[in-house]
């Protein structure tokens, strides 16, 4: 700017200095030394660790912060290069400034980090250098895993998830929850029972914390008990085994549900007869001739339970012949609902009779003439609930419609692999729930448990599906399907992490 007014500017000059040990042009500092004799005479690394042991369990891959702590690490992470800092002494005496791994065979037991630390010398000239540290790694068992090895069946704490229904639906759900979570990952063992899974866990806390996940995410109710394993009257010390036992609430997504007359009139007379629309932490229930709805939560239906009135297992197909919709589209809970007069006739009775029933859904925004719904046969169904028999002169409908049925389409896509997968735990199988017909039962309902997957966006929000890399799409499937049947968006899905796989591309990248 003092350019373009013309006028003179003086430009400033930083004179050069000569060092005083090597006698090299250089900048003056406060040492009048250049870096190179400041560091030949100065060693700022001095008295900083250089080597370092540290123990790891191979077991669990964790690593032990003294005296009796172990965190959990992976190699070049930040966790471990946190602990690995943490662990050198005297390293307040300097200013950290960086800090990152150098790499190591995996096989070597050696960790090398190189810090770049800084510290003020010889009148206040600041001198910066960069060392490296080794740390070695010796093998050494936690406590849980060396009790573990000695006997792999001794466990301190046991958590009993059980449902009293006849099918393993929320089970399976439960998995991919636990999953995704991480909620397992301090089990020794998770054993599946015939109505449940057993989880065993090597200290109390641990199965606690686990006890507090399923509250959060299933209506559920606990309670425990412990007994005395050993005593020993010198130190006063007391070892118990800890039982906890959990039930999950027998109501589960689309089932037809009685509400007992209590329970009724506090929802405001919701009912009597509802669909359990979604279960999480809370019950969501719906009037399918109303489209009133209301949500309990686990407090709320432990202190007045009930049970289903039918089940999804006891499902009917119908045929959708005429349909007229009554009220517009309604979203309730993120799922959109409309009141319609529909006439269905069951799938069985084609030749047999001409019975068509006129009924009222609340699946009018996704029924047309032609199409196939799912629904409860209350006109031939034998109901013997007592809380029923409560409502006098209550008229049962003849049928009520809970979902759209894709079993046509589903039957083209039999047998062809899916474009995603799960993962699963590893569990062991109880002898009790061992046997073909049992076997053949499971295959079927994890079978309808992927196809509501496809169904419902909202049932897999909460969990984590997989690419399948075997899978090939064919351009003639998809020509001959027409129609297709629902099925997970690409973009929902994830790729499924190898670590194998990454290490022996890094091999190759590394030859």
């Amino acid at each position: 700017m003092a350019q373009e007014m013309g006028m003179f500017t003086v430009h400033h000059t930083i004179g050069n200095v000569l060092c005083c040990k090597c006698g090299i042009n250089m900048q003056p500092n406060a040492a009048n030394m250049c870096a190179n004799c400041l560091r030949s005479e100065i060693d700022i690394t001095e008295g900083l660790q250089k080597h370092v042991i540290i123990c790891h369990c191979p077991e669990c891959d964790s690593y032990l912060q003294p005296p009796r702590t172990w965190i959990k690490a992976q190699l070049e992470s930040k966790e471990l290069l946190t602990f690995c800092v943490k662990r050198l002494k005297n390293l307040n005496k300097v200013r950290l400034v960086q800090a990152e791994f150098i790499w190591t065979e995996p096989h070597s037991k050696r960790i090398k980090v190189k810090l770049k630390v800084q510290k003020e010398v010889l009148h206040g000239a600041i001198l910066e250098q960069a060392y490296t540290v080794e740390y070695v790694i010796q093998d050494q068992m936690c406590e849980s895993c060396t009790r573990v090895q000695a006997n792999p069946d001794q466990w301190v704490a046991a958590v009993q998830l059980r449902q009293h229904v006849s099918h393993r639906r929320t089970f399976f759900y439960l998995e991919q929850l636990i999953l995704k979570h991480d909620a397992a990952a301090r089990a020794i063992m998770i054993k599946q029972m015939d109505q449940g899974i057993d989880l065993f866990f090597s200290n109390r806390s641990h199965a606690v914390k686990f006890v507090e996940f399923i509250g959060k995410v299933v209506p559920s109710r606990s309670r425990n008990d412990k007994q005395l394993v050993s005593h020993d009257p010198k130190s006063n010390n007391y070892n118990y085994k800890y039982t906890f036992s959990v039930e999950i609430s027998p109501v589960c997504r689309e089932d037809l549900i009685c509400l007992p007359p209590k329970v009724s009139n506090s929802l405001g007379n919701l009912g009597p007869l509802v669909i359990c629309t979604k279960v999480s932490n809370h019950i969501a229930l719906l009037d399918p001739f109303t489209l009133r709805n209301c949500f309990l939560d686990a407090e709320q239906y432990w202190r007045a339970s009930f049970k289903s009135l039918l089940s999804s297992r006891q499902l009917v197909e119908y045929i959708v012949l005429d349909i007229d919709a009554v009220s517009s589209e309604v979203n309730i809970g993120g799922s959109k609902y409309a009141l319609a007069d529909a006439q269905v006739a069951r799938i069985s009775d084609f030749g047999k009779n001409d019975t068509i029933f006129n009924i009222r859904t609340h699946l009018g925004h996704l029924l047309n003439p032609g199409d196939y719904a799912l629904g409860y046969d209350l006109y031939a169904a034998n109901s013997n609930d007592s809380e029923l028999d409560k409502y006098k002169g209550f008229v049962l409908p003849d049928v009520i419609l809970v979902k759209k049925s894709y079993e046509e389409k589903w039957q083209k896509k039999r047998g062809k692999p899916r474009s995603w997968k799960l993962k699963s735990l590893n569990m062991e199988i109880d002898d009790n729930a061992k046997g073909r017909d049992h076997e053949e039962k499971m295959n079927s309902e994890y079978e309808q448990f992927l196809r509501d997957l496809e169904e419902n966006p909202d049932l897999r929000f909460n969990i984590s599906l997989y690419r399948n890399k075997e899978y090939q799409p064919s351009e003639m499937a998809s020509v001959t399907d027409g129609d297709d049947a629902p099925s997970v968006p690409l973009e929902e899905l994830l790729a499924d992490l190898d670590l194998s796989e990454e290490e022996a591309d890094n091999d190759s990248m590394r030859e």
